[in-house]
């Protein structure tokens, strides 16, 4: 009896600012996948491996804007020559690979101690990357922002139930960020 072959194609990825491939990929590989096994890109965090829990999130950079996009459960080919954002490419590099500036996301969760083990961590990242990111373009009212929060965060578990303070670290920076909140509604 012989073993059936695996079924590759070629994949071609813009992920944070820097082209991979193209590279033989499995047809039926996950995203989360490729990013562990073929790039060394780790931070991304495979978590239930039904989409639920959100660890996985990596962010879409389209024409319409950034969007998060569960990457356990979406075929990598489906990110065929997409711009894709992992949480590690969020921070400031220098050339030696050494961390100078976290992103103001990844800033305000470390001051406001949001995260215990930090396995959601990664997720709630890029979900509040891309709140941001929309609000900056068509910012929120005053009396909306909590619940425009919540709206953008729900979606994302957190094991450790360290809610409250991803919620407070995201308000914060909504609060404090220039354009982001318009006094009154439309």
């Amino acid at each position: 009896m012989s073993a059936t072959p695996i079924r590759t194609r070629p994949l071609k990825l813009q992920i944070n600012g820097r082209a991979h491939g193209p590279v033989d990929v499995p047809e039926d590989m996950m995203l989360v996948d490729v990013l562990h096994e073929y790039l060394g890109l780790t931070g991304t965090r495979f978590g239930c491996g039904q989409g639920v829990c959100r660890a996985c999130t990596v962010i879409v950079d389209g024409a319409d804007g950034p969007r998060e996009v569960r990457s356990c459960i979406t075929g990598a080919h489906w990110f065929d020559g997409k711009r894709i954002r992992t949480v590690e490419g969020h921070a400031k590099w220098d050339d030696s690979g050494k961390i100078v500036e976290l992103s103001p996301v990844q800033q305000a969760f470390l001051d406001h101690f949001s995260f215990q083990c930090g396995y959601c961590t990664p997720g709630f990242v890029n979900a509040a990357t891309v709140l941001l990111e929309k609000l900056a373009k068509s910012p929120v009212a005053a009396d909306d922002v909590e619940a425009t929060i919540t709206e953008a965060l729900n979606p994302h578990l957190c094991r450790c139930t360290g809610y409250v303070r991803y919620y407070q670290a995201v308000k914060d920076l909504v609060l404090k960020t220039p354009g982001l909140v318009r006094e009154k509604a439309p």
